[in-house]
């Protein structure tokens, strides 16, 4: 009798699982970057992230952990632990602070463009855990943002 019991409640589990509502990965990106303060060891920048929800239902995202590229050089990585809800085929955005130093990316980015360049190239992979699910949904974008002064 308990074989039964495992059984039956393995199989309804499996339906459970192919029952419930697929994902498909959000689309992230940079909206902005503004200079929160400068000193010679680190810098403290505030990102406004920009999320797209491709789905047809709402998306209600419980964290988001990424690693950002400027410039093809590591900059910074993080996560943000303030839930919120992206709507069905909508967009939503927050801002994150982040601590890094950038010297060497500046460096780096001035050489190539000769002095402050208006934009920057970046891009930024990590992964959206949604509320109610137990795996996350993984994300890569590249772009260009300005820089804000």
């Amino acid at each position: 009798m308990p074989r039964i019991l495992i059984t039956a409640s393995l199989a309804l589990l499996f339906c459970a699982c192919a029952l419930t509502e697929k994902f498909e990965a959000p689309q992230v990106s940079i909206a902005g970057v503004k200079v929160v303060s400068v000193d010679v060891w680190q810098q403290r920048l505030r990102v406004r992230l920009h999320v797209h929800n491709p789905n047809s239902m709402p998306l209600p995202v419980r964290r988001i952990e990424y690693n950002a590229e400027v410039a093809g050089q590591q900059f910074a990585s993080g996560s943000s632990d303030d839930s919120f809800t992206v709507p069905a085929n909508g967009d939503a955005e927050f801002d994150t602070t982040i601590t890094t130093n950038v010297a060497g990316a500046l460096i780096n980015i001035f050489a190539r463009s000769g002095g402050p360049p208006d934009s920057v190239e970046y891009r930024l992979t990590g992964k959206v855990s949604v509320q109610g699910y137990w795996r996350t949904l993984p994300f890569d974008q590249s772009g260009t943002f300005k820089l804000k002064q």
